[in-house]
This record gives C-alpha cells, sequence and structure tokens, in this order.
C-alpha cells in the first residue's frame, strides 16, 4: 500500500469510527458488532503505525467513548479508567505472552477471569464506607450515580472485616442477571412497552434513570474485579480479590491462576462453550499479569496497560431467509438499507430485521433477494448480515442493485468520493430529512422538548411545523383540535416548548445538528467563541485552533454558515428566545498565559488532560487540538506521540514537562 492509499484509507476508517464511536458510547445505540468494531480500530491502528506521518490526537485509535450526560453531575477519576486491548484470536495472545516475558522474564503467573459484559463503575470508599459511585464516562470524567448505586443490594454501603483502607476504590461491573432480564421483559411486554435489546442496554438504561425508587425496581448486581492505587497493599491480583471478598465485596469465582498461555487457553475454551450456564452474561475473558510489582514494571500506554489484554468470544450467528429490502433515509440524508428476515431466535430474542449497512457491504457479499443469510448480534440493537450460505441459494437468483432514487421524495441519489453511503441531497424537501432534523432538535441532550416522534410527524404532515423555529410559533387553539391532542396534552406540549427556552447555548448549538458537532464539539466551540455570532463569523484556522476542532469539522462549520437558510434559521430561534452566548464565563486564576497556545499530549502524573486543558484556560491561555506554527508549547506527558515531537522540533516549539507547567502558575495555584 502506497502512503496515498494509505492516507485515504486511514481517513475513511477514522469517519466510519468516529460515527459508530458516538452511537455506541453517547447514544448507546450500536449499529455495528463488538467484533466488527474492533476489526476496524484495529486496522487503523496497523496503517497509523506502519504511516506515523499521518498521525493526528483525535484519531478514534486514541479516543475513550464518552456515555457523559447532563442530568448527572460529574467528577474527575481518581484514577483514569483506561480500556484493555482486545482480541479474537490466539496469536495475538501468544504475542502478549512473548512481550510480557521479554519485558519481566519468564517467571509470569496470569490471572484469568471472566469478562462481565455490564457497565463499568467504579466506587470510592472512604472509612469503610460508600462515599461515591461513578461511570465509566469518558475515562477521565463520570457520571456520579451513587444514589443509584446504593439501591443494588449486592453492594456493600459499609464494610467488614480488617485492613481496610482509609479510602480507596474498587471497580466493578453493574449487570442484570439473565432470570432479572427475562422477568423484566415479560412483565414490558404485558404493559406495551418496547422490550430491552440484551441486558446490557437494560442495565445501563436503568443506572441512568433519574428516580432512584424505580431503579430499586430492578434486579440489578454488581460484580467486582480490580483495585486500582492501593496495590502497595498486596502483592498479587487475585490476593487483592481476596480482600475485596472479605470486606463484603461480591468477586465472583470464576478464575484461574495461570502458569503458562496453554492453561490460559483451556479456561477460554471452557468458558467460550460454557458460559451459556452462567447466570449472567459475558463477552470473553480477561487475562492479567498477577503479580502487582510486574505490572508497575510493564506499565500503561496512552489509553491501556500493557499487563492485561482482553480476549472476546465471537459473536453469536443465526440462519434466516431474506425476504425483501427496505431503505430508511436519515436526517443527514443517509440512505440505509434495511433486511427484513424470516423470524429467528437469537441471543435469546425474535429477530426479524438486520442492518445491511451500505451498497457496498451489499455487493462484497453478493446478497441477493431469497438468500439464506447469517446473521450476527453482538449486543447490537439490529443485527447485521454477515454472509451468506451460498450453498442453497436459487438457480435463478439476481444479483441485488442498489436504488438510484430517493425511497421519500425520487430524487435522485449521490454518493460522495470519500464516503460509503448513498446520500438524498434534497435536505429541503425530503420528509425524513425535516423531520429528522426536528427530532434531534427537541431531543434529550439537545433541546429537551417533551414530544414524541408521532407528534413530530402529525404537526409535520398538517403543515404546522417546517423547521425547528416553527415549535415556537405554535398556536393552542390549533394544535389542541389535533387527532392524538386535547387542552392538556397541547398545554403540556407548549410548556416544553417554552422551557426549553432557557436550555444553555452550548445544547443549542447541539441542537442545530450540523454535522459532526456532537454534545463534547458543540460545548466546546461555545466556550471557545461564547456567542452565536462571534462562532458564525470564525474563519477556518480560529476554528481549528479550538481544542479537538480538526479540518473536517471546521469545514463542516463553514459550510453550515454559509448557507442563507440556515442563517435565517439562528436568526429566528435567536428572536425566539434562545439561548445564543454563554450565560457566564467562568472566573480567570490569572492571566499569566493569556496569548499562549498550548497542545497537550501524553499521560501524566498530577493531572488528567482534561484538569490540564481548565488550567490553561483559567490563566488566559488557550488549548489547540493541532500542532501549528502559532503552538507556542507542548505540554508533554509520558507516551507523547513521535510525530508530535518530530513536528514540534521541526517548527521550534517548546517541550515542557507537568512540572515545568505547574512552575509557570502563580504559587496559590
Amino acid at each position: 500500500m502506497t502512503p496515498e492509499q494509505a492516507q485515504i484509507r486511514i481517513n475513511e476508517l477514522r469517519k466510519v469510527l468516529y460515527q459508530h464511536n458516538y452511537k455506541y458510547y453517547v447514544k448507546s445505540e450500536p449499529t455495528i458488532s463488538d467484533f466488527e468494531y474492533d476489526l476496524l480500530i484495529n486496522e487503523l491502528q496497523t496503517l497509523e503505525s506502519t504511516f506515523p506521518q499521518f498521525d493526528d490526537e483525535n484519531s478514534p485509535s486514541r479516543r475513550v467513548g464518552s456515555d457523559l450526560n447532563r442530568e448527572f453531575e460529574s467528577f474527575t477519576h481518581r484514577y483514569p479508567m483506561l480500556s484493555l486491548g482486545n482480541t479474537y484470536n490466539r496469536e495475538e495472545l501468544t504475542e502478549f505472552d512473548l512481550r510480557v516475558k521479554k519485558v519481566v522474564g519468564e517467571d509470569v503467573r496470569y490471572f484469568c477471569e471472566l469478562k462481565y459484559d455490564g457497565v463499568a463503575v467504579a466506587l470510592t470508599y472512604r472509612n469503610g464506607r460508600l462515599h461515591r459511585a461513578l461511570t465509566r464516562g469518558d475515562g477521565t470524567r463520570g457520571d456520579d450515580v451513587t444514589h443509584n448505586i446504593r439501591t443494588i443490594r449486592s453492594i456493600p454501603l459499609q464494610l467488614q472485616g480488617e485492613n481496610i483502607p482509609p479510602e480507596f476504590e474498587i471497580r466493578g461491573e453493574v449487570i442484570l442477571p439473565a432470570e432479572g432480564f427475562e422477568k423484566l421483559n415479560a412483565e414490558r411486554e404485558i404493559k406495551s412497552e418496547p422490550q430491552f435489546a440484551n441486558p446490557r442496554n437494560a442495565a445501563s438504561g436503568t443506572l441512568k434513570m433519574q428516580n432512584s425508587s424505580l431503579v430499586a425496581k430492578r434486579p440489578l448486581d454488581c460484580l467486582f474485579y480490580y483495585i486500582p492505587g492501593e496495590q502497595q497493599l498486596f502483592q498479587t491480583q487475585h490476593e487483592s480479590l481476596e480482600a475485596a471478598r472479605s470486606w463484603g465485596f461480591k468477586v465472583p469465582g470464576y478464575n484461574l491462576l495461570a502458569h503458562s498461555i496453554k492453561e490460559v487457553f483451556d479456561f477460554m475454551d471452557h468458558w467460550e462453550s460454557a458460559r451459556d450456564k452462567l447466570p449472567f452474561e459475558i463477552d470473553g475473558v480477561v487475562i492479567k499479569v498477577d503479580s502487582i510489582q510486574l505490572q508497575k514494571q510493564l506499565g500503561f500506554t496512552a489509553k491501556t496497560p500493557r499487563w492485561a489484554i482482553s480476549y472476546k468470544f465471537r459473536a453469536e450467528q443465526a440462519t434466516s431467509r431474506l425476504l425483501s429490502i427496505d431503505f430508511q433515509v436519515g436526517r443527514t440524508g443517509a440512505v440505509t438499507p434495511v433486511a427484513n428476515l424470516e423470524p429467528v431466535r437469537l441471543a435469546g430474542t425474535t429477530v426479524k430485521r438486520a442492518s445491511l449497512h451500505n451498497a457496498d457491504q451489499i455487493a462484497l457479499l453478493d446478497i441477493r433477494l431469497g438468500d439464506y443469510v447469517y446473521v450476527e448480534k453482538g449486543g447490537e440493537i439490529i443485527p447485521k448480515i454477515v454472509g451468506v450460505d451460498r450453498d442453497r441459494r436459487d438457480a435463478d437468483s439476481e444479483p441485488f442493485h442498489f436504488i438510484s432514487t430517493c425511497p421519500e421524495c425520487n430524487t435522485n441519489l449521490i454518493r460522495r468520493e470519500d464516503e460509503a453511503a448513498h446520500y438524498c441531497p434534497n435536505d429541503i424537501g425530503c420528509p425524513p430529512q425535516i423531520k429528522g432534523r426536528i427530532e434531534h432538535f427537541i431531543s434529550r441532550k439537545a433541546m429537551e422538548i417533551n414530544a414524541a416522534e408521532a407528534t413530530i410527524e402529525l404537526l409535520f404532515r398538517k403543515g404546522l411545523v417546517k423547521d425547528a423555529s416553527d415549535l415556537y410559533r405554535l398556536d393552542f387553539h390549533r394544535i389542541k383540535n389535533l387527532e392524538r391532542f386535547g387542552e392538556k396534552s397541547a398545554r403540556n406540549l407548549l410548556k416544553s416548548i417554552e422551557s426549553s427556552r432557557d436550555v444553555p447555548f452550548p445544547r443549542v448549538l447541539y441542537a442545530l445538528g450540523i454535522r459532526y458537532v456532537g454534545e463534547t464539539v458543540a460545548r466546546k466551540l461555545a466556550e471557545a467563541f461564547l456567542s452565536m455570532d462571534r462562532l458564525m463569523i470564525a474563519d477556518q484556522e480560529s476554528l481549528e485552533q479550538v481544542d479537538e476542532i480538526g479540518e473536517r469539522i471546521a469545514q463542516s462549520l463553514l459550510s453550515y454558515f454559509s448557507e442563507e437558510r440556515n442563517l435565517q434559521l439562528v436568526e429566528r430561534l435567536k428572536s425566539a428566545g434562545l439561548q445564543m452566548e454563554m450565560e457566564s464565563v467562568t472566573e480567570m486564576a490569572s492571566e499569566i498565559l493569556a496569548g499562549k497556545s498550548f497542545v497537550i499530549s501524553g499521560v501524566f502524573v498530577q493531572h488528567s488532560r482534561e484538569e490540564l486543558k481548565t488550567i490553561i484556560g483559567q490563566h488566559g491561555g488557550k488549548n489547540s487540538g493541532s500542532i501549528s506554527a502559532r503552538t507556542d508549547y507542548i505540554l508533554a506527558g509520558e507516551n507523547m506521540g513521535p510525530s508530535k515531537y518530530q513536528k514540534a522540533q521541526k517548527l521550534g516549539i517548546s517541550i515542557i514537562t507537568e512540572e515545568q507547567f505547574l512552575a509557570m502558575l502563580p504559587q496559590s495555584h
């Protein structure tokens, strides 16, 4: 592969992974299996390693997804919650074993445990009492779910036993056992409520409920597996878990202390075939160097420990007949093919529909109507077709041809050169796109207007709402007489719309649905420019100076604000009284860093990256996501990217350590 070809493929992978990262970690709506996701990540990491000239600190390979929710207060983790490296084959586990032994010698024992399929949490105990419980969040900060955690009966509120540290953190996985999951779905079916796709989604949704009394009614459980930070008390991983068990934590006994990689393989083989016998779901096995001293010697990369790895089981599959293919149009105009299947049982649920991704995937697998297809469901809501049983194909079957016109408005579809999806370019007149933008605008993480999808459909069909600004001109007397409405529901809708005028500027910006501008990007843009007016006139260079904003996002913003109809929409929303600027600016600690631009790279000891960014801002400095001639300092921690170092040297930019940076600040800091 030439460098030019590599760059094209790297950019393709990053674009795909950005979207999957967002859907998986932020919206809890994954659209590909864990296996497919890991294959894409592994390919990207290989290419980035082979072609370091295309390094990008904002690459999905460097990023941990986020499940932060604005309805919960968030806090910085005492110790970053790093992810584990994943593998699906024994060869990579053998390579892991060789790497470990090359550093620490042959005398290594591995602690093998199950990889619980739930929601990771970090619990802090002070003087033997539960103090705080955080979700993983983005790995640096997590949501405070202490009130909900307290309702889980297996979690001790007061510890017992001896030698309990005055303050420590323990990590576990909140799960919904199989029996409780089946009972919960049965109850929801009786009430005609949508069923949960799998126990993990049910546990995640329950843990984020606002009403703790409702959480208490669901049979959540928590399995514990790691004590970070207080390892001086223990010599081994298994010793630390024995202590945790003695203090009252639920530590499963499904583990093995392996003396060789063969014993590790035997453990994996056993549980891959026996996992259905467990009372809860697992999706793999975790292998850790047992000695804590050796763990310290091996250390960490920027995002994973070098002393641990996870082996993930392949997702379950079933075979079904492909009956027909529907095409759905999203708010961005992307056209997604969806397969209609003969009902088949898979991973505990009945599957009738499956995603086909795009035209390339259909052509690659040569999927045809009437085929018997392999369907995989590795935790996602909509299963995926991953192959075709060609031995059962009808002799007269014909290749499937992707549609050329929009199924909703009959506009000719387009396909951008660097993207796999087909798009309907009629964003002004295509109904699903218009309704999709309005539905995004009213969503909980945007304007939080209490209206169902069916309500938007009705208002659109009646011609009362053609874009988001029309919501603020709805008339009580016109909507109270609509079908499904009455005086009470009409007043509730208008009250919810009125309340949305107080939604802060970052969420208003996110609600616009600008491509690539998710919650985090919207917040960073709002904090950098402070008002919609300033943002709308910003040039590309100014945009790219904002932390985490690269060329792609900058160009998307410039394109959006170059269109007159978008400017008119913003003006109408402004006239409706929406918040178009930051209410207040964080009080400055000093201006000692005023006019200085920083790029942060690596892993730090005293502060997290987010904390360092906050400190820079509090002292008048500016955070940038990429190195340029305008960068004043590289704040470098351990494992700084080699390409960043080379670029900094080439541009003559000062590279400073965390200690040198802190020395620049007033002593009172």
